[in-house]
């Protein structure tokens, strides 16, 4: 028999000691036998009628400026999939911490985590478009699902949060499916981190990562560019991976950034750009002007290093270049709106990450 069991479709023939677990706002310690034995809850018009075990919990409220813990987790154990639906924006902050570490090794705005960065906190949750993020850690579906199945261990404690930055109370819809677990010696710890440059300094760079320290391996990046400024083509920029000590030059350079999320000569098809979503790599959320108010183009796009891991020692470091072309046929240094999400694996203790910005900072306009 194995302990250490993530799932997937190589282990599901393996029998397991691991105990399923899952937490929700039906069953917030993820207790065995203790689901759906809410009797008081945020709806009771909705459920009055019929009484405990019928639907009466399943969402929280979390109130404006208050952090929620989702759950708080002894281990050993593995988090297999999470699931978040209805109200999304930037003003909704995920974090994940380890083993009782102060500092969290998961720090994101919630949609972006998912690979969906450009959701307004004001937008009806009913209201299209719709895009559809098909990948196979991240998935996006009607409407606004967020599910994740990247394997997370955890050999003592795993804890999870939302924080609520904005004025008005935030409606949580929320599963976290787990197994409590041997875990494996050699088994590293998830990681993800949002940071956002707006506008990007002129002939700079976005830093999608940083001041990493540990062993590890790089496993994905979600990018989120809104264009600045001039028109043309933007998207000749250089993803570069320094790795161990390199300083001036990469270990591992790209040659654009729709090369580097799998697509090729602009994604552009008889004159239109083209969305994908694909199990590693996608551009799937276009946003174009509305000729009135909306008048900056916004793609989403992500890369999973599933198959091609990026492995690091000691240290890691990611850039992204702001590069189009100007009208003579030269590159041209841009400064557009770069968010992005970096993930990967690796050891603790997680060095503390750059302070949040502001939820102005980081809002969509």
């Amino acid at each position: 028999m194995t302990d250490f069991f993530t799932g997937g479709l190589t282990n599901l023939p393996l029998l397991s000691n691991a105990k399923s677990r899952s937490v929700s706002a039906e069953n917030f310690t993820g207790e065995k036998g203790k689901g759906g034995m809410a009797e008081t809850g945020p709806a009771p018009q909705c459920y009055s009628h019929l009484g405990q075990g019928w639907k009466v919990s399943p969402k929280v409220c979390i109130e404006p400026g208050e952090t929620f813990v989702l759950t708080n987790i002894d281990g050993p154990g593995v988090i297999q999939s999470m699931w978040f639906g209805g109200q999304m924006g930037s003003d909704y902050i995920l974090r994940i911490f380890w083993d009782e570490q102060e500092f969290p090794s998961v720090e994101s705005c919630l949609p972006n985590f998912f690979g969906y960065g450009w959701v307004r906190i004001d937008d009806k949750v009913h209201d299209g478009p719709f895009f559809h993020l098909n990948s196979q850690p991240v998935a996006v579906n009607p409407n606004r699902g967020m599910n994740c199945f990247w394997p997370m261990p955890f050999k003592k404690k795993c804890k999870i949060t939302i924080e609520n930055r904005s004025d008005k109370v935030y409606t949580c819809f929320y599963q976290i499916n787990y197994v409590l677990s041997e875990v494996s010696e050699n088994a590293a710890y998830f990681h993800a981190q949002i940071r956002r440059t707006n506008p990007v300094p002129y002939k700079s760079v976005h830093t999608i990562i940083d001041g990493i320290s540990g062993k590890g391996h790089y496993v994905g990046t979600t990018l989120f560019i809104g264009l600045n400024g001039s028109g043309n083509w933007w998207g000749e920029g250089e993803v570069k991976f320094y790795l161990d000590g390199d300083t001036d030059f990469p270990t591992i350079c790209g040659t654009g950034t729709e090369d580097y999320v799998g697509g090729s000569y602009n994604w552009e098809v008889s004159g239109a750009y083209v969305p994908y979503s694909t199990p590693y790599m996608g551009m799937h959320q276009i946003l174009q002007p509305d000729n009135l108010y909306k008048h900056q183009r916004r793609f989403s796009m992500y890369r999973w290093h599933i198959m091609d891991a990026i492995h690091f020692n000691n240290d890691i470091r990611v850039t992204i270049q702001d590069l189009g072309w100007d009208n003579n046929g030269r590159y041209l240094p841009r400064q557009d709106d770069i968010t992005s999400v970096a993930y990967w694996y690796q050891t603790l203790p997680t060095k503390p990450f750059p302070k949040l910005p502001s939820r102005e900072y980081l809002e969509i306009i």
